[in-house]
């Protein structure tokens, strides 16, 4: 991919779009992350894009220029409604059936473009001409908010940025309340219905600008998980163009909605965008239009945000007497345009074929329809590997589901508030755990777990609808978070991962596939985050060939990555790009605040569970196993954030070094030994990516 072409391209298309207007009492901001405010006038931005003509319809764009006025120089921009509709009047804003839409008196909008011919970018009046819904992205946004909020009161869903506080009651210039109509945690139908249909619904403006000399444009005939994207959009546009204006991001498709339809309705992409990017154009790899980035799906109690596009198919769709689904011209040079841009193909295999390929090698697992995580099989007969918090969260935390109450769902939680939780991996966790419970609760809480925590286990393979009932074959006792299960029928062929038990290079591609945030209610299959391996942490243990009598060998024993990971996600796959399975996916952080950090994670590499991978071959030899469940402690301290056993400093070091940290307690002292880091996280956050609930009561993930 010449990413500088697709740029550059894409320049020619992405535009700044501004809102001015009267607003006495300042309330025009009130659903936007930032604003200018000044001597009872509001103005607001957000990204657009500049159509060109080889994708209108002629004779409309005739009818609309005589409606308004306009010579052949009318030009069209489309952008997000939110940013006109705080400015249409009082009418227009109850409905926008009533054609021509207008604005309040007072307010204008302007357009900031690229010049030509290495000019400044300049200001450009335009008007609203209409707003158009999107009924097909409109129902599948509605679908994800109800199914992804179903049965979690604490896990509701909002659109829009997490920068707009609902809790901020006044109104400074990047911040202010989140919807004038405050959200309720659970959504009914008809409120995620509006939500939907909001978040989703398009402005079109005119504007009087000469397209001569703009390039034509070409459509993606389909795009599939892992795709690369660009977006050019101008995040906090107006506070400073100089700085934001068509400011470049990329990133790649993790996933369409709904699944396994051939017209994609909805995409969630994979791409950091910030307030004020809404609006922006969305291109392929080979400079081909994908669709329109809108305001960001966010998850209330993390503050995760998941970006949202709207495809162009959806929005020809809703306004086919106007937009065309197909470029006329076939993207050659016509008098009003020159030609499309041109990028010959890559003639190796793409990325997302072998990223394809190991998606179905990714499952969905439920135990008794109260959490959910994934797994990933390891051979045809159906073994599959996933973490062992799934199955024992008493090891790791005391999050957990069992019993069978009466609860709206037929479910009946048990779960400890969040400040209950272990920050520390298995072997500390019940010392911990006695401190604050006491060892007959713990007990307990074990006995009523193991009674009924592996009672319903069901796995939803790749591309399927049915479920498969599980059994547990294996849970590692030790430091590892693994476990293994075995389908009690193969409904048909499966595709097993390849793995890859190599140390990955610092810096490579890293893809995490797995079932993060949206579980078995929301029907997706897995979604796709690239990122790159960030750091890899050795660690000295015997190969399952080894006797005890020969020296350990170094394995890298922790994996970080900078690809987003999120609650569901537990025993996701990590791949390369040749789509090999690098490391198995465990956990990753939050806050102390809540806000979690989806790109500070960890994942077991495949090298050290290479016992279950040759266990995996005939699944004979359940001895191989036994080398995972050696105590290691070297290991434990590594998986618990703990620095490696080292020589005590000698008297003086410290008196030499007075400004660097002490990282190791004195052997006297009864506290737990650790890092700073380690403190920190035990203090503040929780480290699991914890398999996430259904139930209303449940406690958020804690990652």
């Amino acid at each position: 991919m010449d990413l500088s072409k697709v740029v550059s391209f894409s320049r020619n298309f992405a535009v700044l779009v501004k809102v001015e207007g009267p607003d006495p009492k300042g309330l025009k901001m009130r659903t936007h992350a930032f604003h200018q405010y000044h001597s009872g006038s509001t103005t607001l931005s957000a990204s657009g894009m500049l159509l060109p003509r080889n994708v209108l319809s002629g004779e409309v764009v005739a009818k609309l220029m005589a409606e308004a006025g306009q010579d052949q120089d009318l030009a069209l921009v489309l952008t997000v409604a939110s940013l006109v509709e705080p400015f249409l009047t009082l009418a227009h804003r109850t409905s926008i059936s009533q054609d021509p839409v207008k604005l309040i008196p007072g307010a204008r909008i302007e357009i900031m473009v690229e010049g030509q011919l290495k000019e400044d970018p300049f200001w450009v009046p335009a008007q609203l001409l209409s707003l158009v819904d999107v009924p097909v992205s409109s129902a599948a946004l509605e679908s994800l908010i109800v199914n992804a909020s179903s049965g979690s009161k604490d896990s509701g869903w909002d659109v829009g940025w997490s920068l707009v506080s609902a809790d901020n009651g006044s109104q400074p210039s990047i911040k202010s309340e989140h919807f004038s109509k405050p959200l309720m945690q659970l959504y009914e139908p008809l409120e995620a219905s509006f939500v939907a249909k909001s978040a989703t619904r398009m402005a079109l403006l005119g504007v009087s600008l000469s397209l001569l000399g703009q390039p034509n444009i070409n459509f993606a005939s389909s795009s599939s998980k892992g795709d690369a994207l660009v977006t050019l959009g101008s995040p906090f546009g107006i506070l400073s163009p100089v700085h934001f204006f068509n400011s470049v991001s990329t990133g790649s498709i993790a996933n369409c909605y709904p699944s396994g339809f051939l017209k994609t309705s909805l995409m969630i992409a994979d791409v950091r965008c910030l307030p004020g990017m809404e609006g922006a154009p969305v291109f392929d790899k080979n400079g081909h239009f994908i669709g329109i980035l809108i305001r960001p799906l966010r998850q209330k109690n993390s503050g995760v945000e998941i970006q949202l596009v709207v495809p162009w198919g959806a929005i020809t769709t809703a306004c086919s007497h106007l937009l065309l689904e197909e470029a006329s011209d076939g993207g050659k040079a016509s008098h009003c345009g020159s030609e499309a841009l041109k990028i010959k193909p890559d003639a190796t295999i793409p990325v997302q074929v072998s990223v394809q390929k190991a998606m179905e090698s990714v499952c969905l697992i439920t135990v008794n329809d109260g959490v959910w995580a994934t797994g990933v099989l390891l051979n045809e007969h159906g073994l599959i590997l996933t973490n062992a918090h799934l199955l024992e969260p008493w090891r790791f935390g005391k999050g957990g589901v069992y019993g069978e109450g009466n609860d709206d769902n037929g479910l009946r939680p048990y779960v400890l508030g969040a400040d209950e939780f272990s920050s520390t991996r298995s072997r500390f966790w019940e010392q911990e755990s006695q401190k604050s419970v006491g060892e007959k609760n713990l007990k307990e809480y074990k006995h009523n777990f193991l009674k009924t925590g592996h009672r319903d286990i069901r796995v939803r393979l790749y591309h399927q609808d049915s479920w498969c009932p599980a059994k547990v074959v294996y849970i590692c006792k030790e430091q590892l978070d693994v476990a293994l299960l075995q389908l009690e029928y193969v409904p048909g062929r499966l595709q097993p991962i390849a793995p890859n038990f190599s140390s990955p290079p610092l810096g490579t591609t890293a893809h995490v596939i797995g079932h993060g945030l949206f579980g078995p209610r929301c029907g997706l299959s897995p979604s796709v985050y690239s990122g790159v391996v960030s750091k890899v942490v050795h660690a000295k243990m015997r190969l399952y060939t080894q006797s005890i009598s020969q020296d350990a060998t170094e394995f890298p024993s922790m994996l970080e990555t900078t690809a987003a990971v999120h609650p569901g996600g537990s025993g996701g796959a990590v791949v390369n790009s040749s789509g090999h399975m690098i490391g198995l996916v465990t956990s990753n952080a939050r806050h102390g605040a809540g806000t979690v950090i989806p790109h500070l994670n960890f994942s077991i590499p495949c090298a050290i569970l290479a016992p279950i991978f040759k266990f995996a071959e005939d699944m004979q030899n359940m001895e191989i196993l036994q080398t995972l469940d050696q105590p290691n402690e070297e290991l434990s301290l590594i998986w618990a954030l703990m620095p490696s056993l080292s020589p005590k400093p000698k008297p003086n070091t410290e008196q030499s070094l007075p400004n660097l940290p002490k990282l190791l307690n004195d052997g006297n002292n009864k506290q737990k030994k650790g890092s700073q880091f380690a403190k920190f996280i035990a203090e503040t956050q929780d480290m699991f990516v914890k398999p996430t609930k259904l139930t209303r009561d449940v406690i958020p993930s804690k990652l």
